[in-house]
Order: structure tokens, then sequence, then C-alpha cells
């Protein structure tokens, strides 16, 4: 009996141990199975945080490739809508090219609020209509009208006909030349400052006052005595334009054009007002008139004879002046002497003692030249020198002195200028009286 029952405990030992172990396997099988799935676990959050990263990286790649593309669409959009534009403007172009030209005529007389008289280029007159679009305060007569070639309607108002010529002759830029750089000549400054620059600079003087400035003014004396420099002053200090013109220039062989440059030219002045018109050798046109031969002789006539009625038109207090220069005032035509065209006769003569040294001075003041200089013995030297003669005479100084090299100029180098600017003026001289020839 004994026996048996230890076989019983035994067997539930046994039973005990089994159970034990297999729990013991069952728990050791679980821990497995948990690093598995734990292991698992990590590599799907690993995964999808790979995952996430790749989406995030390709969601925002889409980002930009959408920003890209609309940036791109607007570039786009801009470029169509500037060829758009650039298609309108070529076939606007094209349409006027397309277009039938306009005639060029001339408007004759405004007949009532829709119809005009107008003369063609063909020389016909015609009664025609215009534009709804032209202002009819526009529509003044002697003024240049663009024509429908078909019915000769009026479609627009051209600007007034100026020749180039005469544009040429202006000059935009104020002169560089003032006062203090004419010697010499301080009477005839004061003279041309009450004549010229007075009643540009204050004009409400003469109309309180009650008289009328002088319209022009003639220099004459000897060539290089410093007219044209003068004239330039004025046109500086009065800051106006300055019409500068050769009285040969408006000598034209064609009947009516030198008369026609004459009313340009006075109608360009009152444009650019205030102005200065500056002829220079106006004997050329303003010779007196006698017995004339030949066709070019009344052309020239004609053309002094249209100057003459310009400067009679001229209202004596508009701002435009007019300065004659000539070498020869004895053979001009008394008419154009005569007060209300030339006013005033200043005469720019040689310069004196005083003067040649004031020329010297203005010369010589940007001039590196010595203490032993004197310029009151250079100006006793050059009697009768013209103030084209004594810049003629610096620069010459000036030249000897870079022959030897040298930057200071000296007594002796103005002295060797002296002896060949005035010997070659007495050869001149000598030679054109030998010939018969006289200078203008």
């Amino acid at each position: 009996m004994m026996e048996e029952k230890d076989m019983e405990n035994k067997e539930k030992q046994i039973k005990r141990l089994s159970k034990l172990g297999k729990a013991m396997e069952a728990e050791k099988d679980k821990d497995e199975f948990f690093r598995y799935l734990l292991e698992k676990v990590k590599k799907l959050e690993r995964d999808y945080l790979q995952l996430s990263n790749e989406n995030i990286r390709i969601k925002k790649s889409y980002e930009q490739r959408i920003r890209y593309i609309e940036e791109k669409k607007k570039e786009l959009e801009y470029v169509n809508i500037q060829l758009e534009r650039e298609v309108l403007k070529l076939r606007s172009e094209l349409e006027r090219l397309r277009a039938a030209p306009l005639m060029v005529g001339t408007l004759l007389e405004v007949v009532d609020d829709r119809r005009a008289i107008i003369k063609t280029s063909a020389g016909p007159s015609f009664i025609v209509s215009y534009s709804q679009l032209i202002e009819p305060k526009e529509l003044v007569p002697g003024s240049r009208v663009a024509l429908n070639q078909q019915n000769f309607t009026i479609m627009e108002i051209l600007p007034g006909e100026k020749d180039p010529e005469v544009s040429a002759m202006e000059v935009e830029e104020r002169p560089e030349v003032s006062y203090r750089d004419i010697g010499g000549l301080d009477e005839q400054i004061e003279e041309v400052r009450e004549v010229i620059e007075a009643p540009l600079l204050k004009p409400e003087m003469f109309k309180e006052v009650g008289i009328e400035p002088p319209k022009g003014v003639l220099f004459y004396g000897p060539p290089g005595t410093g007219k044209t420099m003068l004239a330039k002053a004025v046109a500086r200090h009065t800051k106006s334009t300055f019409i500068k013109l050769i009285g040969s220039e408006l000598v034209r062989k064609y009947i009516g054009e030198g008369a026609r440059l004459v009313r340009e030219l006075f109608r360009l002045a009152q444009e650019k007002a205030p102005a200065i018109i500056f002829i220079d050798e106006i004997d050329a046109i303003g010779a007196k008139r006698g017995d004339v031969a030949t066709s070019g002789d009344r052309e020239v006539q004609r053309t002094l004879m249209q100057l003459l009625a310009e400067m009679d038109g001229f209202k004596a207090l508009e701002n435009v002046r007019i300065i004659g220069a000539t070498n020869r005032v004895d053979i001009l035509d008394p008419a154009m002497l005569r007060p209300g065209r030339f006013d005033r006769l200043i005469e720019i003569p040689l310069p004196d003692f005083t003067g040649r040294i004031s020329i010297f001075k203005i010369h010589t003041r940007k001039m590196n030249v010595s203490e032993d200089v004197d310029l009151k013995e250079l100006a006793k030297l050059t009697e009768n020198a013209t103030g084209a003669d004594i810049k003629a005479i610096v620069t010459e100084a000036g030249m000897f002195a870079i022959r030897e090299n040298r930057t200071i100029v000296k007594q002796e180098d103005f002295i060797k200028a002296i002896d060949k600017v005035m010997k070659r003026k007495l050869e001149k001289a000598f030679n054109q009286e030998a010939l018969g020839v006289m200078y203008t």
C-alpha cells in the first residue's frame, strides 16, 4: 500500500513538474513572442516614420512644383499680354501703312461750323468739311492741313513749315562769352546793355516811361575787334537764344527763296523768345541799291526788302532783338540805317593803349607767364593791332615757349610773337593795297 501511495505521489510530483516545465516553456515562448512583436512594432514604426518623412518630402516637392508652375503661369500670362499688345500695335501700324496717304494743303478761310475753303498743293481751291476731332479754334487761315485724297476732307492740322537751314541756325546753349572776356570796349558794352539788355530784362520800365526801345543795333568797325564776341556776351547775360547767321547765307538762287528764309528766321526767333538774331557781314545783302543789271542782284534786293519789312513789322517790346555787324558801313543802304530799324550804330574801333592792356590781361590770365612780362610794353609794341591779333600773339608766344620745352612764357617769347604776327599783318595789308583788294 505504501508503495502505491509513493507511486501516486511520484506521479503527482512528475505531473506537477511537467506542468511547471510546460508553464515555464510557455512563459519562455511568450517572452520570445513578445520580443518578436516588439521588434515587429519597432520595424513598423521605423517604416512609418520613413514613409512619413518621404511623404513630407514629396508633399514639399509637390508644393514647390505647384509654386513654380504658378509663377511660370504668371510669366506666360504677362508675356501673352505683351504679345497681344504687340500684335495690336503691329495691326494698327499695318492698317496705317495700308491707308491712303494724305495730301498737304493750305487753309484759306473758315466758312461755317462744318466747312472751310482750302487750297491744294496742285493749285485749285475747294470748299470742304473738316473732321469732328479738330477743334474749331485750331482752324487758323494760312495754316497747313492734311487732306483726304478722295474728298479733300481736313483730317488734321499740321505744324508750321520750317526750313531745315533756318533750324540749323539756332543755338540752344547759351554762349560762353561774357563781358569780362572783352577788353577795351567798356563804353560800347555800356551802350549795348542800355539798348539790348535793358529792354529784354526790364521791359516794364520802358512801358512806364512811355518810350519804345531800339529794335536793332548795328556794330561796325575793322575785322577782329570783337563784334561777334560782344553779341554773344549780350545773349548770355540776357539768357536769350542766340541765332547767328552770315548775310550771304540769305542769298539764294531762285526767286523768293531768300525772302522766305528771312520770314522763317524771324518766325523762329519769335517762337524761341527771348532771342537775339545776329546777322554778321550784313553788307552781303544790305548794300546800296542802284540800277540793277542782273537777276542775281534783283534777288538780293528782294531779300533786303523782306528783311526791312520784317524789322518794321516787329513790335518794340517783344523779346526779340536784332544785331547786325559789318566792316563796311559806308556801303549799306540808307533804308537800313534809318530809325526804326537799326536805331543805334555802335562803332567797334581798334583798341587803344588801355584797351590793348586789358585784352592782354584777358588772354594771359590762364597762362603761366614769368614775372618779367610787361603788358604795358607789349601794348606799346602792338599799336593798330586788333583783339584777334593780340590773341594770335599770345598763342604764338606760348608756342615759342613749347618749342624750347618750357612751361613758362617769357617776355622774349611775346616780343618774337609780336614781330611774327605784326609783320605778317603788314605784309598782308601791303599785298592787298598793291593788288587793289579791299578786305571785308
